[in-house]
């Protein structure tokens, strides 16, 4: 079972549709309705942090459930969701220069993990006004996987374990190329469990 952690974002349900149509059992649960020990009695075999309107410090159970899980199970933050990844793991979260809010962006990344065959540059649609910015902290956890024009990190990843932040809207029709990066990342979940197992 994915469980999404929903952040009152109207963008929630889309993405957990997105999942579902690849095959994968989808609970959604509210971030703030929902402590560590319900989302580990919930047992589940990936979390996704959506995305919301708030900050990463007012996103519920997120920052603590990424604390206490990242290298445990496969984790995706969406928008709101990369940014609590980025927060925690030491990056700076700050206001963007340009909002985004509804508009398309062509995005660099590195090929690898989700964006592996994916269109490059990837067209991505992107709805935020915040954006993390890299520090020597979490540069020691974290590699940025793409870029804006404007050289804004749109996408990060653990150096050792699943744990991926994407900017963008994966769900969103200005993404036409989300539905694959989405399979990319239960494909990836997939194989990490298989690897726990026969380790």
């Amino acid at each position: 079972m994915i469980l999404v952690l929903d952040n009152y974002d109207s963008f929630t349900h889309n993405l957990a549709r997105y999942l579902e149509r690849h095959g994968a059992a989808v609970s959604v649960v509210r971030s703030d309705r929902v402590d560590l020990a319900g989302i580990r009695a919930l047992a589940p075999r990936a979390l996704v942090l959506s995305p919301g309107p708030c900050g990463p410090a007012e996103a519920g159970i997120c920052l603590e459930a990424v604390g206490a899980l990242s290298g445990r199970i496969p984790i995706l933050g969406v928008c709101l969701g990369h940014q609590v990844i980025g927060l925690r793991f030491g990056g700076r979260v700050e206001r963007a220069e340009e909002p985004m809010h509804g508009r398309a962006s062509l995005l660099e990344h590195d090929g690898e993990d989700l964006f592996e065959g994916l269109a490059r540059p990837l067209e991505a649609g992107r709805y935020h006004s915040l954006i993390v910015r890299e520090t020597e902290e979490m540069a020691e956890h974290l590699r940025v996987t793409a870029r804006s024009p404007a050289g804004e990190i749109m996408a990060l990843s653990h150096r050792t374990h699943p744990t991926f932040g994407i900017q963008f809207h994966p769900e969103s029709v200005l993404t036409p190329d989300g539905d694959r990066l989405l399979r990319r990342f239960l494909d990836r979940s997939s194989a990490w469990w298989d690897d726990q197992a026969g380790s």
